[in-house]
């Protein structure tokens, strides 16, 4: 009942999605992005999926926040190559004020220290490669990484380090398929922005 509901949300959540990435990215000319009708069904399944997994747990609240800014950040980066600080920061704050009235609730500041731990330690760690030149990430992506490793250190290190790798996993097989397809070749600037989201997303799922 729980996962359903939080599909039904994800889903009218999708609905805003173009509208907002459209003022976002200031232009609907500034590059490819996917049909609105598709943030739906995609909303839908992110929202859902966390529903179920996480189930009636404050991490919850704060992962459906994150879900939620993380749908217009992928729209941005697929459509322009940005991902909003504000966006981010507003996430991060949201997700914050979660878990951080959870500890004090629960009596408990581990999790959240174990969370701002690996939220900087994940920063750190893009903003490292985002310095290697033609990585192709930048300073976007090591934020974005930072507010994910935040969350994901609620769980525990291996979701962080799952969160760490399964980008990579995740946007490879794209790539090679662009690249095979003749769409792209080995210096064009791709967004890493929705595969940081997916690892993300896929790293709940499995620790869960």
């Amino acid at each position: 009942m729980l996962a359903m509901a939080c599909a039904v949300l994800g889903g009218l959540t999708g609905t805003l999605v173009p509208r907002v990435a459209y003022r976002l990215c200031g232009t609907d000319r500034c590059g490819r992005k996917p049909p609105g009708w598709l943030w739906v069904p995609v909303g839908a399944s992110a929202f859902g999926g966390l529903g179920w997994a996480l189930g009636p747990v404050p991490l919850l609240g704060a992962a459906l926040v994150v879900a939620a800014a993380g749908l217009v950040l992928a729209a941005t980066d697929l459509a322009c190559l940005r991902l909003p600080d504000a966006l981010v920061g507003a996430a991060f704050a949201g997700t914050a004020a979660v878990l951080g009235t959870a500890s004090i609730v629960d009596g408990d500041g581990r999790p959240l220290l174990r969370s701002l731990l690996a939220g900087l330690g994940c920063a750190a760690a893009y903003c490292v490669v985002a310095a290697v030149p033609r990585t192709g990430l930048g300073l976007g992506d090591a934020k974005l990484a930072g507010l994910l490793g935040f969350l994901l250190g609620w769980l525990g290190w291996p979701a962080v380090l799952l969160g760490l790798a399964l980008p990579y996993a995740c946007n490879g097989p794209v790539v090679l398929g662009l690249m095979l397809a003749g769409r792209v070749h080995r210096h064009t600037v791709l967004p890493f922005g929705p595969a940081l989201l997916a690892g993300a997303y896929l790293a709940i799922l499995l620790v869960r």
